[in-house]
């Protein structure tokens, strides 16, 4: 039996639904039932009692799903380990991230660190006029960004961290005394143009070009980092709609972070060039993969 026919039917013989196993192992529903009707005609006898409304494991599957969990759980241990022992060569891994984020990544970092003895990682800004530029030229080894991104030289690895939004004003906007903030407002204000450099879809899935009513939302001053973001606010030349994080970690004079209730949640996910991709990102994007998001 191949290894990943093993993982179908472990993972079947959980779920007990071939939807949903098809889903959490990222294959066809076809290719579940596949692998199952092909284990059953090696076998000679049925895994799986299936009717239109259950799925069961048959006496002979529960005694297989027993041998096969030892046998799976025992190559997983010793591949990990000498993963482990590679890996851990003094390997770190320099990780973009915007603003706080990497406070908030700590338990990942942690567990990484943990199941990779002599691996490390260490934080980089990113800029934000040039949210790619240090992973094309190998300055950091993966950035943690907000979704999407579309580029053909990336890839994209598990979501790390999901959130609301807030809006960046200054202490003395007239959006302060209201206490919240909406999507529609933007049009009557100014927000920072990422410049350049920075994708129109990627600038766009944290400040959209028009309103939901269809107003354009002017831009004005270019920003490369969230510090220089916050100064522009500050000084009143802009708003800024941010990852609410933003207002958990920071508390600068001059400004307020107002909830945006209709502005939708934004995920942020592990990602890295196409062709700079090694053990160590895989092991990371592997440990990241075992964890639920990050509520922000």
């Amino acid at each position: 039996m191949e290894l990943r026919d093993i993982e179908i039917f472990l993972a079947l013989a959980e779920e007990l639904h071939f939807g949903r196993t098809a889903e959490r192992l990222h294959v066809s529903q076809a290719r579940v039932s596949q692998a199952i009707r092909t284990q059953e005609r090696r076998i000679g006898a049925a895994l799986f009692e299936r009717t239109s409304r259950r799925v069961t494991l048959t006496p002979v599957g529960r005694r297989l799903r027993e041998d096969l969990q030892q046998v799976h759980d025992l190559l997983q241990a010793a591949l990990a380990r000498a993963e482990a022992a590679g890996i851990g060569a003094g390997r770190t891994l320099k990780v973009g991230v915007f603003g706080h984020a990497g406070y908030e990544l700590r338990p990942l970092i942690d567990a990484f660190r943990g199941r990779y003895p002599g691996s490390d990682v260490v934080f980089g800004e990113i800029n934000g006029t040039e949210p790619f530029s240090a992973l094309r030229s190998g300055e950091h080894d993966v950035n943690v960004l907000w979704l999407p991104v579309l580029e053909p030289d990336l890839t994209v690895g598990p979501t790390v961290l999901t959130g609301g939004r807030v809006l960046a004003v200054a202490a003395g906007h007239p959006l302060v005394e209201r206490g919240t903030a909406s999507l529609e407002d933007l049009a009557d204000n100014m927000v920072v143009d990422f410049g350049p450099d920075a994708p129109e879809y990627w600038a766009a899935s944290m400040v959209p070009v028009r309103t939901p009513l269809g107003r354009r939302i002017p831009r004005g001053p270019i920003a490369r980092t969230f510090h220089e973001i916050l100064s522009l606010v500050a000084s009143g030349q802009c708003v800024q709609p941010l990852g609410e994080i933003a207002a958990r970690y920071n508390n600068p004079p001059g400004i307020v972070f107002l909830p945006m209730p209709d502005a939708p949640d934004m995920n942020w996910a592990l990602t890295w060039r196409s062709t700079a991709d090694n053990a160590a990102i895989r092991a990371l994007a592997r440990t990241a993969a075992d964890f639920e998001p990050i509520q922000l």
